[in-house]
């Protein structure tokens, strides 16, 4: 068969994915659409709105407190209390007292209170730490979105390099055919041993198994990042990714600052570590004076009478007040608490600046990692031109009787080992690459 013929037939079984002519899809829109569609992602959001709203409610703590009390009371025992007589009647000694009971067999009253708060710490204690459980919320959703990002990233990664390791597979397989129908002729001329054209046939067999193994992954790969996005491929649906994103120079991304503090997982722990600070405040408040303005009117009712609507028996009763509280024992230990919470602040203290560090390490080990994989990315892709060049070569002598099929088949096996380098090796510096923007805080800019 013709090689150019074949290797038209290779591309088009190859490539089937791109024969629809699906839009190009940017690593920006899956982001966005995988944050869209997650259900993590959305129940997260949900979780920030309901934060939202308690703190909303916190607020109407200022506003006037109106509540309608009644109650219908039975007093089997009254209440009798000791009066000095003698004070109040010459006729008796003056150290004569009485036992006289108070108050009826029955008794109701019902009414409005009204209770303003004035002066209450607490409640703007209870206010400053609910906004700060909505920032630390945000951020735990934050950074559920970051390692969503991370992940449709890599994805999108490994499916622009199993499409170039198809199109470059696909490429020596036509170079194999070559080897294999030259090696062909000349077994069928009585001048190759079967040995030697089944060392050809197995090459050749490695470079087709590269292909449909490239063609599998990058199936695979589409099928997770549809996944992520909210889709499915049984649904017909396909992407293309951008081809333009992996033309941007790296060298720009890797001279850029650290931004690592803005990494959500860490700014969450510093968050985490104002809130015990707040607490220790809001605990100390709990000793503050408070101040409100009550006021109730209503009226009571007695009778010794089980008849709650019995005439004369009503008197109205109202009054207005200003109270002023000042708590001295509460029954919690306050020291134990607030030593508590302090500790609770050292230990977030130390999460955080420990996952700073993790995130100073990872981003610059990766950072010495791509720099050593592209110095050996351009030795291989040297020794690429090379070996396929010395593949050629041989070729043409072997069709001229100048050269052995053993030759053209160990330097057929050693290119297929250098182009298979040479591809885990593109996959390695881009998600290294990936790993530099995750531990340095400048994977946000890949969606803004």
């Amino acid at each position: 068969m013709n090689p150019k013929i074949l290797l038209l037939l290779l591309l088009s079984a190859a490539l089937p994915i791109q024969a629809k002519a699906q839009p190009t899809t940017t690593l920006s829109q899956a982001i966005h659409d995988a944050w869209g569609n997650r259900k993590n992602i959305q129940a997260g959001r949900l979780n920030s709105d309901v934060q939202a709203l308690q703190t909303a409610a916190l607020h109407k703590k200022y506003y006037p407190q109106v509540s309608l009390d009644y109650s219908y009371q039975y007093n089997p025992i009254l209440q009798s209390s000791i009066l000095p007589i003698g004070k109040f009647n010459p006729e008796f000694p003056a150290d004569a007292t009485e036992r006289v009971q108070f108050g009826t067999t029955w008794s109701q009253a019902a009414g409005a209170t009204v209770l303003q708060p004035l002066m209450d710490f607490s409640i703007k204690r209870q206010i400053a730490e609910s906004h700060l459980q909505e920032k630390i919320s945000g951020a735990t959703q934050a950074q559920a979105e970051y390692e969503l990002a991370y992940q449709v990233t890599k994805a999108y990664i490994n499916i622009a390099v199993q499409q170039q390791q198809i199109r470059s597979a696909t490429l020596d397989s036509a170079r194999t055919w070559v080897s294999f129908r030259l090696q062909q002729d000349i077994f069928d001329a009585g001048r190759l041993l079967k040995s030697d054209l089944n060392k050809a046939i197995i090459n050749h067999n490695n470079e087709k198994q590269k292909v449909a193994d490239a063609i599998a992954q990058v199936v695979q790969n589409k099928v997770y990042l549809l996944f992520l996005t909210g889709k499915t491929f049984t649904d017909g649906n396909d992407l293309a990714i951008d081809s333009n994103f992996f033309k941007q120079d790296m060298a720009l991304w890797l001279g850029k600052p650290s931004e690592k503090d803005s990494i959500p997982a860490i700014e969450q722990l510093r968050l985490q570590q104002a809130f015990a600070l707040l607490q220790q405040r809001s605990e100390k408040s709990k000793y503050l004076p408070t101040l409100h303005f009550k006021g109730f009117i209503g009226a009571n009712q007695f009778t010794n009478n089980f008849n709650p609507v019995e005439a004369d028996t009503w008197f109205g009763y109202s009054y207005l007040a200003l109270v002023a509280k000042l708590p001295i024992l509460t029954g919690d230990d306050k020291k134990k608490k607030i030593q508590q919470l302090q500790l609770q602040s050292t230990q977030y203290e130390l999460q955080r600046a420990d996952r700073s560090e993790q995130s100073e390490q990872e981003f610059v080990t990766a950072k010495l990692e791509i720099e050593r994989l592209q110095h050996q990315l351009r030795t291989l892709s040297e020794n690429l031109l090379l070996s396929r060049e010395s593949v050629r070569i041989i070729q043409d002598r072997a069709l001229a009787g100048q050269e052995t099929a053993a030759a053209l088949n160990t330097e057929e096996l050693e290119l297929q080992r250098i182009a298979s380098d040479v591809t885990d090796i593109q996959q390695q510096i881009w998600l290294f690459w990936l790993e530099y923007l995750k531990a340095s805080g400048l994977l946000q800019q890949l969606w803004q």
